[in-house]
């Protein structure tokens, strides 16, 4: 059975609580390197869909149906 994708607020929920526990001091070097390789694999999570994220709102759909990058101008 394929593992249930984790929520992008509950990634970052964990990295927090992570981070906590890094900042208290009160980890074996072992658990901490541990945590602190989760805490990396879950930053590249957050930021791979932030980034897809960002890409699909900086496209805009055009009167004719036409997808074009957005613009803003002034």
């Amino acid at each position: 059975m394929e593992k249930e994708k984790k929520k992008f607020e509950d990634k970052i929920k964990e990295l927090e609580f992570i981070i906590s526990e890094l900042e208290n001091g009160n980890t074996s070097l072992e658990d901490s390197i541990d945590k602190y390789t989760k805490a990396m694999k879950l930053a590249k999570e957050c930021d791979e869909e932030l980034k897809k994220v960002e890409e699909k709102i900086s496209k805009i759909v055009t009167d004719d149906g036409e997808v074009k990058d957005f613009e803003v101008t002034e």
